[in-house]
């Protein structure tokens, strides 16, 4: 929701790859949720639960993660209809370590693992309990996007990818 034409952009996105699983993050309020879901979105993030936006979104058209930052928030999302929740801002909370003391108590609760990850740690948050990762500064670098450079973020979210696929094919083994 921080980009300006948010809107315009996933309609457009929506359109030019229809098989591609499209979202917006940082959302805020029901009005938004609304419009990114009319014009395309299939996931909603938010950096806080937002009680009237996950009572909003009980289809299961539109799949909507709630930040948490707490055990007694993770289990409340949870309770309150989230099939998946948000650790944010998970750096600052502890990073891989977090997560992994917060999986224990919550193993069934599905995480991703949000705010400041870089690509060397996608492993380490995967196999300690994350099912996924926000990667936005990893991949969508200032300098390449000033530039122009999309084959560079193109580059930097396959290997993310492949990180990830590596690091759940790890936890299969063990």
């Amino acid at each position: 929701m921080t980009t300006p034409g948010v809107f315009e952009v996933l309609q457009q996105l929506v359109l030019e790859y229809p098989t591609m699983t499209l979202g917006v993050g940082t959302v805020l309020n029901t009005e938004d949720a609304k419009v990114a879901k009319k014009v395309g979105a299939k996931f909603l993030m938010s950096p806080a639960m937002i009680k009237d936006i996950l009572a909003d979104i009980q289809d299961h058209e539109v799949l909507y993660i709630p930040g948490v930052m707490t055990p007694t928030e993770i289990l409340s999302a949870y309770n309150a209809g989230a099939r998946i929740v948000k650790v944010y801002p998970v750096s600052a909370l502890g990073g891989v370590e977090y997560i992994s003391a917060v999986k224990k108590p919550f193993h069934y609760i599905p995480m991703v693992a949000s705010q400041g990850i870089k690509m060397g740690l996608v492993a380490d948050f995967i196999t300690r309990g994350a099912s996924a990762v926000v990667l936005s500064d990893a991949i969508f670098q200032k300098e390449a996007i000033a530039r122009g450079d999309f084959d560079i973020i193109s580059e930097r979210a396959q290997l993310a990818v492949s990180i990830g696929t590596e690091a759940k094919k790890q936890l299969k083994l063990v």
